[in-house]
């Protein structure tokens, strides 16, 4: 994916007030949160930050051009009206080249299992894991193939290829992606309710006799 560049402008004014008047320019208000000073506050074009913001993922390092001086930065968090779902409000936080960084990387996993056409159910229960790593590392996301998994087998955080210079910091022992046989458990769980309906009648034939 190519860098994205989102485009703002620096602004001194605040509160409440300030923000309605941005956003009923066209606008949103943001601050950009740094490892080190003071936040900055900037505004953002709305249609070309939500044009330009379109597919990426909480580990996506964009480039915010700030009348002219680029901050390496991720899109921490998007707030939203929940009338109409525009955006009322962005905070980035700005990254340093060549200091090392925490995130968490998005899983994306693909793929028909060979478990799943053999009567299996697939079940994925992580969806994101968390790396340390330089900005220049950092994977925008894990494309995992799950295509080769058969029943009663599994894809554990372990067994990603995470790349060069990144560190894992979640669990390795995770389960990413497991195929199980519910066929299996299905029939086990019959023979077993068979078992107790056939001995309900004998044990009340005894209980009859006790009396």
């Amino acid at each position: 994916m190519s860098k994205v560049i989102v485009k703002a402008r620096g602004r001194t004014g605040s509160g409440s007030a300030e923000a309605r008047r941005l956003r009923k320019t066209g606008r949103i208000p943001a601050v950009i949160y740094g490892r080190k000073g003071n936040p900055v506050s900037i505004d953002l074009d709305s249609g070309e930050f939500m044009s330009s913001i379109k597919g990426i993922s909480e580990s996506t390092i964009v480039s915010v051009d700030i009348d002219g001086q680029i901050h390496e930065a991720f899109v921490k968090a998007a707030q939203r009206n929940i009338r109409d779902g525009n955006i009322l409000h962005v905070d980035f936080y700005e990254v340093e080249s060549g200091v090392l960084l925490r995130a968490k990387v998005a899983l994306k996993i693909h793929g028909n299992p060979v478990g799943v056409r053999e009567g299996g159910v697939l079940e994925t229960p992580l969806h994101d894991i968390e790396v340390e790593c330089l900005p220049k590392d950092l994977p925008e996301r894990l494309d995992i193939d799950i295509a080769a998994l058969k029943v009663n087998q599994s894809i554990h955080v372990r067994d990603l290829n995470l790349g060069s210079g990144v560190r894992l910091i979640s669990n390795p022992d995770q389960v990413v992606a497991l195929v199980k046989f519910a066929k299996a458990e299905a029939v086990a769980e019959t023979d077993e309710t068979a078992e107790a309906e056939a001995a309900a009648p004998a044990a009340a034939e005894t209980e009859k006799k006790a009396q």
